[in-house]
């Protein structure tokens, strides 16, 4: 699928170069791939709050049926090769929706129920694994394979799929991990969440002219370094957190992140396809889209596995430290007791209580900083890797005027 822009020119005049479409357009992307998760909580408290949750669901509909009937009216699609059917790889296929649908389905419900302890986790475990070995064999022996894995042998493209893929674990998981941390520690509600996440969503619109500016005219390395490093600053910075952090302490970590996003997706657009010839960008390109959803998928599994986990050690650790050998321990059980002496007999039994929460919520506390910090290592590896990135050839312009 092609469009290509139709722009008024005098006979003396010049078209614009694609450099200036790359900068309007990669801006554009950038902003549709990353804005519609980021502003979803924001969205989504809006109309909880004013409906309820079923219009998460319905608000979709009249949207749809516009964007179909757009698509079908509008986009100029590539006419239909019906003799690629005599060689059409139906295993591969088979294969890869067996390959790629299971593993969606063992991410989704592993966390949920402690992964390889429950059978329907293990079979299509199994599932999957023995369906990548058969799309992978189909893969590189077809004669016409589903998927052309080759583009993987070009640098670029191989290093910003793993960019891609790293950046859906940051921004679906951080999509994530904040209205949990919101609603589990704050005790937000839907719509004060959705207020909290706007900040994001107005730093990466903001940022998007910006970045588009800059393509072209900075280097994409250069961009792509800035880029993870602010991304890593915001979730550093989330490293310091207590259960007292609210919209004005979550201000800076958000803008940090928003303007991250927006400037490495934009990089990482061009990086990823800049050095491909011209025939292989459109497969490419569906390979490349779907490292960010893979790694999307992959981050929101292992982030609430790492975060369980942690939660649990240092909920241990801490409870090993209220014991009533501890006199500071007794004596903080005693002050909240004797604060609800009017239960009577009954204050003991439920100071306990109101301190195991209180030591369980620290202990969440914690782990959320541990997943930032983990978040941190992660982007600061990949600001380290872009300088293996080979810059991309400046685009050519589009010739003379009509």
């Amino acid at each position: 699928m092609t469009i290509v822009p139709k722009v008024a020119a005098s006979p003396t005049s010049k078209e614009p170069s694609i450099a200036i479409w790359l900068g309007i357009i990669s801006p554009l992307i950038g902003l549709v791939a990353t804005l519609a998760p980021t502003i979803g909580p924001t969205v989504g408290g809006y109309l909880t709050d004013a409906f309820s949750w079923h219009w998460l669901f319905f608000i979709n509909i009249v949207p749809g049926i516009g964007v179909a009937v757009a698509a079908f009216m509008l986009i100029d699609f590539d006419k239909p090769d019906y003799k690629l059917f005599e060689n059409f790889d139906w295993t591969g296929l088979l294969s890869m929706a067996g390959f790629l649908g299971a593993l969606e389905y063992v991410l989704e419900e592993g966390p949920r129920n402690d992964w390889f302890a429950d059978d329907s986790i293990v079979l299509f475990a199994w599932v999957s694994g023995l369906s990548a070995l058969l799309f992978f064999y189909r893969a590189f022996t077809a004669r016409a394979p589903i998927v052309d894995l080759k583009a993987f042998a070009d640098r670029n493209f191989a290093l910003g799929s793993l960019f891609s893929f790293v950046l859906g674990i940051g921004l679906y998981g951080l999509t994530f991990i904040y209205p949990l941390y919101l609603a589990q520690i704050r005790g937000f509600d839907a719509l004060m969440i959705g207020e909290t996440m706007f900040v994001s969503g107005l730093a990466m619109f903001l940022t998007a002219p910006v970045a588009g500016r800059l393509t072209g005219k900075v280097d994409p390395r250069l961009m792509l370094t800035v880029g993870f490093l602010f991304f890593a600053v915001g979730t550093w910075w989330m490293t310091y957190l207590t259960r007292d952090w609210d919209f004005y302490e979550l201000l800076m970590p958000q803008i940090f992140r928003g303007i991250g996003l927006m400037f490495a997706i934009v990089s990482i657009n061009n990086v990823a396809l800049g050095t491909l010839a011209p025939e292989r960008v459109k497969n490419a390109s569906g390979l490349y889209n779907l490292m960010r959803n893979l790694g999307g998928a992959v981050g929101l599994a292992g982030i609430y596995t790492f975060l369980n986990d942690r939660t649990d050690l240092h909920v241990a650790r801490l409870h090993e430290g209220f014991t009533f050998a501890r006199p500071a321990a007794v004596e903080a059980l005693n002050n909240m007791a004797a604060r609800l002496g009017s239960f009577g007999a009954d204050a003991q039994a439920m100071a306990l209580r109101q301190m195991t929460q209180v030591v369980h919520r620290q202990g969440a506390v914690m782990a959320f900083a541990d997943v930032f910090l983990v978040l941190t290592a992660l982007f600061v590896v990949l600001a380290l890797l872009a300088v293996l990135v080979k810059k991309p050839a400046p685009p050519q312009g589009a010739g003379g005027g009509h």
